[in-house]
């Protein structure tokens, strides 16, 4: 948080000594100041890290709107189509998140992406049942789920 709010800091630092205040003038700010943080993370302890989360959540927001295309396309050629494909089910699904945080993140993106949703989590906080629309191959199922997960914590963390 203390990266986010340094990088916020230098932008608008950028905008009142740029005297641009446009939305370009922002984004300008919001770059200079990521490289400043960039070069500055290795000798200030609370910037540690931020450097490399942007490209983190780059690649995390790519790959979930593509995942997200896909299970809407999917779920629509099952409505569209007559005969329905779909062989719903419930699996309990272990997780590697343990913070309320990561857990309520990972739950949430599951629940976002159509044909899954998060029903309830167990009381040791340990596995997320999901029901899911098309349960023909659990195991693509459960690897599919465990790298969005693993994603959505390599951005968390």
């Amino acid at each position: 948080m203390t990266g986010l709010l340094s990088n916020l800091l230098l932008a608008v630092a950028w905008i009142a000594l740029s005297g641009d205040f446009s939305m370009g003038g922002m984004l300008t700010g919001l770059a200079f100041g990521y490289l400043v943080i960039l070069l500055l993370q290795n000798q200030l302890p609370g910037l540690k890290g931020y450097g490399t989360r942007l490209p983190r959540i780059v690649s995390f927001v790519f790959y979930f709107l593509r995942e997200l295309f896909m299970a809407n396309f999917k779920v629509a050629f099952d409505v569209i189509t007559p005969p329905w494909h779909m062989t719903p089910g419930v699996i309990a699904f272990e997780l590697e998140a343990k913070t309320d945080l990561e857990i309520a993140f990972v739950a949430n993106l599951i629940s976002l992406t159509p044909g899954t949703l998060s029903l309830d989590i167990s009381d040791d906080r340990q596995v997320l049942f999901i029901h899911a629309m098309f349960l023909d191959d659990e195991q693509a199922l459960r690897g599919d789920l465990r790298e969005m997960e693993r994603r959505a914590l390599a951005v968390l963390r």
